[in-house]
Protein backbone atom coordinates (compact mmCIF):
# COMPACT_ATOMS: atom_id res chain seq x y z
CA UNK A 1 0.00 0.00 0.00
CA UNK A 2 2.30 2.87 -1.35
CA UNK A 3 -0.56 5.19 0.11
CA UNK A 4 -0.26 4.05 3.63
CA UNK A 5 0.59 5.84 6.87
CA UNK A 6 3.33 3.66 7.40
CA UNK A 7 4.91 3.31 3.94
CA UNK A 8 8.15 4.66 4.25
CA UNK A 9 8.64 2.32 6.93
CA UNK A 10 7.61 -0.42 5.00
CA UNK A 11 10.00 0.16 2.13
CA UNK A 12 13.16 0.52 4.29
CA UNK A 13 11.80 -2.74 6.06
CA UNK A 14 11.99 -4.14 2.71
CA UNK A 15 15.09 -2.91 1.87
CA UNK A 16 16.99 -3.81 4.59
CA UNK A 17 15.31 -7.69 4.13
CA UNK A 18 16.84 -8.04 -0.38
CA UNK A 19 15.69 -11.54 0.24
CA UNK A 20 11.39 -10.42 1.17
CA UNK A 21 9.21 -10.57 -2.20
CA UNK A 22 7.07 -7.48 -2.02
CA UNK A 23 4.17 -6.23 -4.02
CA UNK A 24 1.91 -4.02 -4.75
CA UNK A 25 -1.46 -3.75 -2.58
CA UNK A 26 -3.51 -1.38 -4.92
CA UNK A 27 -5.94 0.86 -3.15
CA UNK A 28 -8.75 1.76 -4.64
CA UNK A 29 -11.23 1.92 -1.96
CA UNK A 30 -11.41 2.44 1.60
CA UNK A 31 -7.87 4.36 1.77
CA UNK A 32 -5.95 7.37 0.31
CA UNK A 33 -4.96 7.95 -3.06
CA UNK A 34 -1.49 9.30 -4.59
CA UNK A 35 -2.66 11.61 -7.22
CA UNK A 36 -4.84 14.55 -5.70
CA UNK A 37 -8.49 15.54 -5.44
CA UNK A 38 -8.24 18.15 -8.20
CA UNK A 39 -6.15 15.32 -10.19
CA UNK A 40 -9.06 12.87 -9.68
CA UNK A 41 -12.74 14.27 -8.16
CA UNK A 42 -14.43 11.43 -9.28
CA UNK A 43 -12.28 9.03 -7.47
CA UNK A 44 -11.78 10.69 -3.86
CA UNK A 45 -13.25 13.53 -1.68
CA UNK A 46 -11.68 16.70 -0.83
CA UNK A 47 -9.18 14.71 1.48
CA UNK A 48 -7.85 12.44 -1.01
CA UNK A 49 -9.92 9.71 0.11
CA UNK A 50 -11.18 6.66 -1.88
CA UNK A 51 -14.88 5.27 -0.87
CA UNK A 52 -15.84 3.29 1.39
CA UNK A 53 -18.05 1.39 -0.18
CA UNK A 54 -16.42 -1.71 -2.84
CA UNK A 55 -20.13 -1.76 -4.00
CA UNK A 56 -20.53 2.06 -5.24
CA UNK A 57 -16.78 2.39 -5.92
CA UNK A 58 -16.84 -0.45 -8.52
CA UNK A 59 -20.42 0.87 -10.07
CA UNK A 60 -18.85 4.18 -10.42
CA UNK A 61 -15.72 2.44 -12.13
CA UNK A 62 -17.92 0.94 -14.61
CA UNK A 63 -20.28 3.26 -15.56
CA UNK A 64 -18.91 6.46 -15.14
CA UNK A 65 -16.31 7.49 -18.05
CA UNK A 66 -14.80 9.86 -16.44
CA UNK A 67 -13.83 7.93 -13.50
CA UNK A 68 -12.62 5.10 -15.91
CA UNK A 69 -10.06 7.94 -17.13
CA UNK A 70 -9.20 9.29 -13.65
CA UNK A 71 -8.46 5.15 -12.20
CA UNK A 72 -6.07 4.36 -15.04
CA UNK A 73 -4.44 7.40 -13.91
CA UNK A 74 -4.21 6.37 -10.43
CA UNK A 75 -3.49 2.94 -10.71
CA UNK A 76 -0.19 4.62 -13.00
CA UNK A 77 0.42 7.01 -10.22
CA UNK A 78 0.46 3.77 -7.44
CA UNK A 79 2.67 1.68 -9.90
CA UNK A 80 4.89 4.86 -10.29
CA UNK A 81 5.70 5.73 -6.51
CA UNK A 82 6.22 1.84 -6.33
CA UNK A 83 8.84 1.88 -8.41
CA UNK A 84 10.44 4.87 -7.24
CA UNK A 85 11.27 2.92 -4.06
CA UNK A 86 13.61 0.80 -6.16
CA UNK A 87 12.20 -2.43 -4.62
CA UNK A 88 11.57 -5.47 -7.33
CA UNK A 89 7.99 -5.89 -8.07
CA UNK A 90 6.78 -9.30 -7.32
CA UNK A 91 2.98 -8.64 -8.16
CA UNK A 92 0.14 -7.00 -7.52
CA UNK A 93 -3.06 -6.96 -6.19
CA UNK A 94 -5.75 -4.88 -4.34
CA UNK A 95 -7.12 -3.64 -1.45
CA UNK A 96 -10.47 -5.94 -0.69
CA UNK A 97 -9.74 -7.61 -3.92
CA UNK A 98 -11.15 -4.52 -6.25
CA UNK A 99 -8.16 -5.05 -8.79
CA UNK A 100 -10.34 -7.87 -10.15
CA UNK A 101 -12.65 -4.89 -11.35
CA UNK A 102 -12.77 -5.56 -15.18
CA UNK A 103 -11.68 -1.79 -15.86
CA UNK A 104 -8.87 -1.78 -13.00
CA UNK A 105 -7.70 -5.41 -15.29
CA UNK A 106 -7.71 -3.56 -18.33
CA UNK A 107 -5.80 -1.19 -17.33
CA UNK A 108 -2.69 -3.46 -15.16
CA UNK A 109 -2.89 -5.35 -18.10
CA UNK A 110 -2.53 -2.12 -20.31
CA UNK A 111 0.51 -0.81 -18.06
CA UNK A 112 2.33 -4.48 -17.63
CA UNK A 113 5.38 -4.30 -19.80
CA UNK A 114 5.54 -1.26 -19.09
CA UNK A 115 6.53 -1.49 -14.79
CA UNK A 116 7.22 -5.17 -15.36
CA UNK A 117 4.35 -6.44 -13.60
CA UNK A 118 5.37 -10.19 -13.51
CA UNK A 119 1.53 -11.72 -12.00
CA UNK A 120 -1.08 -10.49 -10.63
CA UNK A 121 -2.96 -12.81 -7.60
CA UNK A 122 -6.21 -13.76 -8.40
CA UNK A 123 -8.02 -15.36 -5.56
CA UNK A 124 -8.78 -19.21 -6.69
CA UNK A 125 -10.04 -22.30 -3.89
CA UNK A 126 -11.56 -25.71 -4.40
CA UNK A 127 -15.25 -24.98 -2.63
CA UNK A 128 -15.33 -28.64 -1.56
CA UNK A 129 -11.95 -28.23 0.08
CA UNK A 130 -13.10 -24.96 2.10
CA UNK A 131 -16.22 -26.74 3.32
CA UNK A 132 -13.99 -29.55 4.47
CA UNK A 133 -11.49 -27.10 6.27
CA UNK A 134 -14.69 -25.13 7.67
CA UNK A 135 -18.36 -26.00 7.00
CA UNK A 136 -19.35 -22.79 8.27
CA UNK A 137 -20.85 -19.67 6.41
CA UNK A 138 -22.06 -21.85 3.42
CA UNK A 139 -24.16 -19.42 1.99
CA UNK A 140 -21.42 -16.84 1.80
CA UNK A 141 -19.15 -19.17 0.20
CA UNK A 142 -21.20 -20.12 -1.99
CA UNK A 143 -22.23 -16.39 -3.23
CA UNK A 144 -18.36 -15.49 -2.56
CA UNK A 145 -17.09 -18.28 -5.31
CA UNK A 146 -19.99 -17.32 -8.04
CA UNK A 147 -19.03 -13.29 -7.89
CA UNK A 148 -15.17 -14.33 -7.70
CA UNK A 149 -15.27 -17.29 -10.17
CA UNK A 150 -16.70 -15.32 -12.96
CA UNK A 151 -14.00 -12.30 -12.13
CA UNK A 152 -11.33 -14.53 -12.57
CA UNK A 153 -12.23 -16.12 -15.18
CA UNK A 154 -12.31 -13.28 -17.24
CA UNK A 155 -9.29 -11.64 -15.38
CA UNK A 156 -6.96 -14.29 -16.13
CA UNK A 157 -7.46 -14.79 -19.92
CA UNK A 158 -6.70 -10.78 -20.47
CA UNK A 159 -3.43 -11.34 -17.67
CA UNK A 160 -2.30 -14.41 -19.78
CA UNK A 161 -2.89 -13.32 -23.21
CA UNK A 162 -1.01 -10.53 -21.76
CA UNK A 163 2.14 -12.24 -20.26
CA UNK A 164 1.24 -11.84 -16.91
CA UNK A 165 1.69 -14.70 -14.67
CA UNK A 166 -1.47 -16.03 -12.65
CA UNK A 167 -1.23 -18.87 -9.76
CA UNK A 168 -3.02 -21.89 -10.65
CA UNK A 169 -4.75 -21.56 -7.20
CA UNK A 170 -5.03 -18.88 -4.53
CA UNK A 171 -6.11 -19.43 -0.97
CA UNK A 172 -7.62 -17.42 2.03
CA UNK A 173 -10.58 -15.93 0.18
CA UNK A 174 -12.55 -18.39 2.27
CA UNK A 175 -10.71 -18.15 5.49
CA UNK A 176 -10.49 -14.42 5.57
CA UNK A 177 -9.19 -13.77 9.06
CA UNK A 178 -9.06 -17.43 10.06
CA UNK A 179 -5.76 -18.77 8.76
CA UNK A 180 -4.76 -20.60 11.59
CA UNK A 181 -2.23 -23.41 12.17
CA UNK A 182 -4.75 -25.99 11.59
CA UNK A 183 -6.32 -24.61 9.06
CA UNK A 184 -2.72 -24.62 6.86
CA UNK A 185 -2.11 -28.55 8.19
CA UNK A 186 -5.22 -29.91 6.78
CA UNK A 187 -4.82 -27.48 3.43
CA UNK A 188 -1.18 -28.17 2.54
CA UNK A 189 -1.53 -31.81 1.87
CA UNK A 190 -4.80 -30.90 -0.21
CA UNK A 191 -2.96 -29.23 -2.61
CA UNK A 192 -3.01 -30.14 -6.08
CA UNK A 193 -2.21 -27.58 -8.37
CA UNK A 194 1.11 -26.34 -10.29
CA UNK A 195 1.44 -23.30 -8.68
CA UNK A 196 -0.75 -22.35 -5.56
CA UNK A 197 -0.33 -19.47 -3.28
CA UNK A 198 -1.96 -18.91 0.39
CA UNK A 199 -2.59 -15.54 1.44
CA UNK A 200 -3.55 -14.09 5.05
CA UNK A 201 -2.93 -11.27 7.43
CA UNK A 202 0.02 -11.64 9.57
CA UNK A 203 0.68 -9.25 12.55
CA UNK A 204 1.58 -8.42 15.53
CA UNK A 205 -0.72 -5.87 18.02
CA UNK A 206 0.11 -2.71 18.17
CA UNK A 207 -1.87 -0.41 20.69
CA UNK A 208 -3.60 2.50 19.18
CA UNK A 209 -3.22 0.80 15.92
CA UNK A 210 -6.34 -0.49 13.52
CA UNK A 211 -6.74 -4.39 13.12
CA UNK A 212 -7.16 -5.57 10.12
CA UNK A 213 -9.44 -8.65 10.70
CA UNK A 214 -11.02 -9.54 14.07
CA UNK A 215 -9.08 -9.13 17.48
CA UNK A 216 -6.07 -11.87 17.75
CA UNK A 217 -6.43 -12.66 14.30
CA UNK A 218 -3.13 -11.48 12.86
CA UNK A 219 -1.48 -13.08 15.89
CA UNK A 220 -2.99 -16.22 15.03
CA UNK A 221 -2.09 -15.79 11.10
CA UNK A 222 1.53 -14.94 12.17
CA UNK A 223 2.06 -18.00 14.10
CA UNK A 224 0.83 -20.11 11.65
CA UNK A 225 3.19 -19.39 9.07
CA UNK A 226 5.63 -19.76 12.02
CA UNK A 227 4.91 -22.71 12.96
CA UNK A 228 7.35 -25.79 12.43
CA UNK A 229 4.89 -28.35 12.43
CA UNK A 230 3.30 -26.31 9.05
CA UNK A 231 7.15 -26.13 7.78
CA UNK A 232 7.07 -29.49 8.37
CA UNK A 233 3.98 -30.30 6.49
CA UNK A 234 5.16 -28.42 3.58
CA UNK A 235 8.01 -30.65 3.31
CA UNK A 236 5.79 -33.40 3.54
CA UNK A 237 3.37 -32.31 0.78
CA UNK A 238 6.22 -31.93 -1.42
CA UNK A 239 5.41 -28.18 -2.32
CA UNK A 240 8.87 -25.93 -3.04
CA UNK A 241 8.81 -22.52 -1.67
CA UNK A 242 9.22 -19.32 -3.04
CA UNK A 243 7.69 -15.84 -4.30
CA UNK A 244 5.18 -15.24 -6.79
CA UNK A 245 8.11 -13.66 -8.80
CA UNK A 246 9.72 -16.91 -8.83
CA UNK A 247 6.67 -18.71 -9.76
CA UNK A 248 5.86 -16.80 -12.68
CA UNK A 249 9.06 -17.45 -14.03
CA UNK A 250 8.69 -20.82 -13.43
CA UNK A 251 5.30 -21.42 -15.32
CA UNK A 252 7.02 -19.45 -18.46
CA UNK A 253 10.41 -20.54 -18.50
CA UNK A 254 12.00 -23.87 -19.00
CA UNK A 255 13.65 -26.13 -17.30
CA UNK A 256 16.18 -23.97 -15.83
CA UNK A 257 13.63 -21.95 -13.99
CA UNK A 258 11.82 -25.06 -12.82
CA UNK A 259 15.07 -26.31 -11.87
CA UNK A 260 15.93 -23.29 -9.58
CA UNK A 261 12.60 -23.25 -8.26
CA UNK A 262 13.14 -26.88 -7.23
CA UNK A 263 16.10 -25.81 -5.07
CA UNK A 264 13.50 -23.42 -3.22
CA UNK A 265 12.73 -26.82 -0.92
CA UNK A 266 15.46 -26.25 1.18
CA UNK A 267 14.98 -22.07 2.06
CA UNK A 268 13.70 -21.26 4.91
CA UNK A 269 9.75 -19.73 5.00
CA UNK A 270 9.61 -16.77 2.66
CA UNK A 271 6.77 -14.31 3.13
CA UNK A 272 5.15 -12.34 0.44
CA UNK A 273 4.90 -8.60 1.98
CA UNK A 274 5.15 -5.65 2.97
CA UNK A 275 2.43 -4.60 0.11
Amino acid sequence: MVTGEAWHEAVELARDRPGLSVGLHLVLVRGASVLPHEAVPRLVDPSDRFRESPTLAGLIYRYDSDARRQLRREIRAQLERFRETGLTLGHVDGHLHLHLHPVVIDAIVELAHEFGIPSVRLPSEELSIARALDRGRLAGKLATAGVFGALRRRASERLRAAGVGVADRVYGLHQTGRVSERYLLELLPRISANWSEVYCHPAHAVVGEARNGPPGSGERELAALLSPRVRRMVDASGLALGSSREAAAWASGGPQDRAAAERRRDDPVRLEGPR
